[in-house]
């Protein structure tokens, strides 16, 4: 372990006006605090945080930022408090070591809700100073380096995380090298057969090209001569995980592969990068859609390089980067950049990128978004995907994941034109919305007042943006539907009980389910989260005990035919109407139970006619309706629903109930259960209903909600 003057000449190399002072103390504090306390491999615990600082010393950072990784396990691990931290390192270092702190006390890898609350909680923790994350990052590495010393138990834990989250996060904030180093750790830790057959592959590969780096190294050195550029010229081989990857993504052959070795070309300026490009591309052929200029487009991180691979000796391809120095140091160190020392002064490096602009442009939007999965969505689409660079029509450049469609385009310039988009224009020809962009394409985005997201454009987008904005419209028109068939259910439901429904008996019942307005009430009434007689129930308890119980239908008869004094009630199995046939079934003690004549379950009683009585309706059915029920298929698309309850109120029937059983993209089905007059009232209502444009199909239904199934429910009655 070093000792505080090793440390502090480590710092000096690049930094020598560092505070001696304060490295020296933080170290002293570091040591005091940790003594006595051990990791898992056996090693004094005040290592690891040296370890962290040394990390940090080769991005060429500060002395808050070293001084910061120094103490960062002291607050959690020791008695020294965040107060006596900031009485005597001051305010800055007192936030950074607090903000570590809180990091990694929040459990990213716990249940998937959860996981997601706290990941947007980790990123808008770290997004108020990157230097937190920059110091977290540093930790998980230095763990990583160390995990054989953990149970595998917590190695493959401890692996999925970094995996999944830190080595990505590494990566979109340009740290490449960090991330590489992430990803080959937990490779060997995940899928040890794999690396292992990687590498034994690789030094095959590497005994067959001897001396393969230097010769090719030499010989762009020797092209670059010619143009008179001036440049560092270095070749390194690709981490096993990296190599992986490519075979994974590409399906190619492990010799094929373009990039086992890549080659760096270090330029004094942006004209001799352009100028190595052309002498690399005279030289030898290049690979047709292998070259990438990041240094015209730039990526969000701050990266700027030109990426290209040509067919080097023996026809074997070989993938070169090409950039300034400048531009060099973002790539090593993204983000971190910001901070970075030189000659003991903080250099504005011109490529590096605004902190606060990269963290926001993760956290734009999504810090009160309703659904944390939502934000853990977008976060990690941005982390993972690659770039694709699209143009509108005045020549704005628009940044999108690959795959990314013109509606994720319409959505990244706004939400309203997202939400009102009715067709696209790529490279002025006109394509459907689902269409994937790509590199440089013109997108010109189409929009109506009138148009709403439709459902099935959640399926379409890629960015997490997109996706909730749609789901918020969508939730949002969902709503409005409901309160609108809540509000008929209600009318119908106070009615029922002669009550008249007034807003303040509706807040009365909202606040007994945990909600607040009347609105939340007939929302619920119209998703069929509640029915219409549990509503009169929270509002009237006493109306419900006991004989006061009001009859919500009418099922049992005096129908024509019936013995003296016998009563009828109308089978659950075909609930028959008024005005169609009918046939009743005397049950022993049990009264006669009432069958429509086409009902299926009449074949249970074929062999038993002493049981069969012929009966009709009685010529006065009274004033209550009849329950009665219909499924209907509905093209899926905003206002179909409420139109279809509002033809049922013109033909003056009440909604008792609505099941939402199938839902596509383009359909869905619903049972309606309502009351009716009779067989001829039901029919109209059918007949009102088919005739509308955007039912596909509409029928009556006999029998209980489980519409999908072929065969009659047993009749539990009989």
């Amino acid at each position: 372990m070093l000792n505080s003057n090793e440390l502090i000449n480590l710092i000096k190399e690049y930094n020598p006006k560092c505070d001696e002072g304060l490295i020296a103390r933080a170290y002293d504090y570091g040591k005091n605090y940790h003594e006595g306390q051990f990791r898992a491999s056996g090693e004094k615990y005040f290592n690891h945080p040296i370890e962290v600082a040394k990390i940090l010393i080769g991005q060429r950072l500060d002395d808050t930022t070293i001084a910061t990784a120094i103490l960062h396990d002291t607050i959690e691990d020791t008695k020294l408090s965040i107060k006596e931290v900031k009485s005597n390192f001051g305010d800055s270092i007192a936030i950074l070591v607090d903000g570590v702190t809180k990091l990694t006390n929040l459990q990213i890898s716990s249940g998937e809700t959860k996981q997601a609350e706290n990941f947007r909680k980790f990123i808008v923790s770290m997004s108020k100073d990157l230097r937190i994350l920059l110091v977290k990052l540093a930790d998980r590495l230095h763990n990583m380096r160390t995990i054989k010393a953990l149970p595998v138990s917590k190695q493959l834990r401890k692996a999925n995380e970094t995996m999944e989250i830190f080595a990505p996060l590494a990566g979109r904030m340009g740290m490449q090298s960090i991330r590489e180093e992430f990803e080959d750790i937990c490779f060997r830790v995940l899928n040890p057969e794999a690396r292992n057959s990687i590498m034994r592959r690789f030094l095959k590969l590497k005994n067959v090209n001897v001396d393969l780096v230097p010769k090719i190294i030499k010989d762009i050195q020797k092209e670059l001569s010619l143009v008179s550029v001036d440049a560092i010229v270095s070749g390194r081989e690709k981490r096993p995980y990296s190599i992986w990857r490519k075979l994974e993504e590409k399906k190619e052959s492990f010799t094929r592969l373009s990039d086992i070795f890549a080659f760096r070309i270090i330029t004094n300026s942006e004209g001799d990068a352009y100028t190595a490009l052309g002498a690399v591309h005279q030289r030898w052929r290049a690979v047709p859609g292998r070259f990438k200029d990041y240094i015209s487009q730039p990526k969000s991180n701050g990266y700027r390089s030109l990426h290209t691979t040509v067919l080097g000796r023996d026809g074997k391809r070989v993938e070169v980067q090409i950039r300034t120095k400048e531009m060099n140091e973002v790539a090593e160190g993204g983000v971190a950049a910001h901070w970075s020392f030189r000659d003991g002064e903080l250099f504005e490096n011109p490529f590096a990128v605004d902190p606060l602009s990269w963290a926001r442009s993760l956290t734009d939007g999504f810090e009160a978004a309703e659904n944390p999965n939502d934000f853990l969505e977008h976060v990690k689409l941005e982390m993972y995907n690659d770039k694709v660079f699209c143009f509108t029509p005045t020549g704005e450049v628009i940044k999108l994941p690959r795959g990314a469609t013109p509606l994720d385009f319409a959505y990244s310039i706004h939400t309203r034109i997202g939400d009102h988009c009715v067709g696209t224009e790529v490279d002025g020809k006109r394509v459907p919305l689902y269409t994937r962009l790509r590199n440089g394409q013109s997108v010109k985005i189409i929009t109506a007042r009138g148009q709403r997201p439709q459902i099935n454009w959640e399926n379409m987008v890629l960015t997490g943006r997109a996706k909730s904005a749609i789901r918020r419209s969508l939730k949002h028109e969902r709503r409005v539907e409901n309160i609108r068939l809540g509000n008929a259910i209600a009318r119908n439901a106070f009615e029922k009980v002669n009550k008249k429904p007034t807003e303040r008996a509706l807040v009365t019942a909202a606040k007994k389910i945990g909600s607040k307005t009347a609105d939340d009430i007939l929302a619920a009434l119209g998703a069929a989260e509640l029915t219409g007689i549990e509503l009169m129930k929270l509002i009237y308890p006493e109306m419900f005990k006991g004989e006061n119980l009001p009859e919500y239908s009418s099922d049992v008869i005096s129908f024509v035919g019936l013995p003296a004094g016998a009563k009828g009630k109308t089978a659950k199995c075909c609930k028959p109407l008024p005005g169609e046939r009918i046939v009743g079934i005397s049950r022993k003690g049990k009264g006669v139970l009432i069958h429509a004549i086409d009902c299926q379950q009449l074949i249970d009683f074929e062999e038993k006619n002493e049981n069969w009585l012929d009966l009709r309706w009685p010529e006065k059915f009274g004033t209550e309706g009849y329950s009665s029920s219909v499924i209907v298929t509905l093209l899926n698309k905003a206002g179909v629903l409420g139109k279809i309850c509002s033809l049922i109120g013109e033909q003056k029937a009440n909604i008792t109930d609505i099941k939402f059983f199938e839902e596509r993209a383009d359909y869905y089905i619903i049972y309606i259960e309502l009351d009716v007059r009779n067989i001829e009232h039901l029919m109209n209502i059918l007949s009102a209903i088919t005739a509308d444009e955007d039912v596909a199909e509409a029928s009556r239904h006999r029998g209980s909600k489980q519409v999908f199934s072929s065969v009659t429910p047993t009749n539990s009655e009989s």
